[in-house]
């Protein structure tokens, strides 16, 4: 009897996570659904924003307390020294593979809307997602469950906002929007 381990390639790895992302999307999907159903459409997607925003900040805060413990500064190139997603599943390509990314339309947060900015965002780099396997899921199942996805994307800023609210998280681009893929921008708030 053998007791090596088996050893998976990286093609089964993302498969195996792809599957427990789909899990997730559906699972997303359903309590999404029937707070829409149940409440309405205005206050059910204002319970999924309130329940998105405590889960992001959850993981934001997690992120912060991880670095800070290690006496790490929460800077935007420490922010990705604590992983909280898997490395495979997504796909990934280099910003300058793709045509520049418009900055009309940005999302900032899914209760203001639409985000006035210049065509150059001035930001910590841009970072492209071409695949994400719960955009896939949510777009397989139709329109409205992409709508209902889509504000599972708020995750994104919640979490930059408890890490470090100096900055802010944009979604330039998003495939939940009918966009070819997603790309995602750090800049710092003027505010501060």
């Amino acid at each position: 009897m053998s007791t090596e381990e088996p050893t998976l390639t990286i093609s089964q790895c993302t498969e195996e996570v792809r599957l427990m992302a789909r899990r997730a999307a559906l699972l997303y999907h359903a309590f999404a659904s029937a707070l829409v159903e149940e409440l309405g459409d205005e206050q059910g997607k204002r319970l999924i924003e309130k329940a998105i925003r405590a889960y992001g900040h959850a993981c934001g805060q997690a992120i912060k307390d991880d670095l800070l413990a290690q006496g790490l500064p929460l800077t935007p190139e420490n922010f990705n020294r604590i992983r909280d997603l898997p490395a495979f599943g997504w796909e990934k390509a280099a910003p300058e593979d793709l045509p520049a990314p418009s900055s009309e339309g940005v999302l900032n947060s899914p209760s203001q809307g639409i985000l006035s900015l210049s065509k150059d965002v001035e930001s910590q780099g841009h970072s492209v997602v071409t695949y994400c396997p719960l955009a896939a899921v949510w777009m397989q199942m139709g329109a409205p469950a992409a709508r209902l996805g889509r504000l599972y994307c708020f995750v994104d800023q919640a979490k930059q906002e408890a890490y470090n609210p100096d900055y802010e998280f944009l979604h330039l681009k998003n495939v939940l929007d009918g966009d070819p893929y997603c790309v995602f921008a750090l800049r710092q708030r003027a505010d501060t």
